[in-house]
């Protein structure tokens, strides 16, 4: 059954932010057909999530309390490396054979909603018409190990919105020469260079915004 905080959400995505229910459902891990239910649900008094979802065992709930601790062990990593709906259900499967048999849905609904407990953003986003061919390019932060010993390390991603691909490059630091090193890795793998590249305002690639918004 989704929560009142959860039919919300779906309903912001939709009707705020103008995501598709394809979009929404691979999101927040819900089935297309839940999704499109919740977005034309009128009478709220009457919810047909309840029906629906009446007598379904809770088979999650032992679990609960071991999601719980990886989601918040998570919040210490860094966002990109947190884990996803995906990765903690196949590590539910993989560590307990005999007792999970939850499906990826169920999962993916809870982690999901307690995500939202965890984590609060207000952010908005319009949606973006990607243009094929071209690329973005900026540097993140990331921690990795090398011959056993962690190091507090950078990327350099090549991302190609459009058909949401992307090729890394990692280094020990940012700058100029790791740019430089890193583009030229991923254009040679490519074997092409993208119609035009999007720069990040990091000071390694942008030495001054002027006026117009040019860089």
């Amino acid at each position: 059954m989704l929560s009142m905080t959860q039919k919300n959400l779906i309903r912001k995505l939709y009707y705020e932010q103008g995501k598709g229910i394809s979009e929404i459902s691979r999101e927040e891990g819900h089935d297309r057909k839940t999704v499109r239910k919740c977005i034309e649900q009128t009478d709220f008094n009457n919810d047909p999530f309840r029906e629906s979802n009446a007598g379904r065992p809770l088979k999650l709930k032992p679990f609960h309390e071991l999601i719980d601790s990886w989601l918040l062990e998570d919040k210490k990593a860094r966002m990109k490396q947190r884990q996803t709906a995906r990765r903690i259900y196949t590590r539910l499967k993989d560590e307990y054979p005999e007792e999970f048999g939850c499906c990826y849905k169920t999962v993916a609904n809870y982690v999901s909603r307690r995500r939202k407990d965890i984590y609060s953003s207000n952010i908005c986003s319009l949606p973006l018409e990607h243009i094929p061919g071209e690329a973005q390019v900026d540097f993140g932060a990331a921690d990795f190990y090398e011959n056993g010993k962690k190091y507090e390390g950078h990327y350099l991603n090549v991302s190609f919105p459009y058909s949401s691909q992307g090729y890394m490059q990692l280094f020990k630091g940012e700058n100029q020469e790791c740019l430089f090193e890193g583009l030229i890795a991923i254009f040679t793998f490519l074997n092409g260079v993208p119609t035009r590249l999007w720069f990040d305002n990091a000071s390694t690639m942008v030495k001054r915004i002027l006026k117009n918004g040019e860089r």
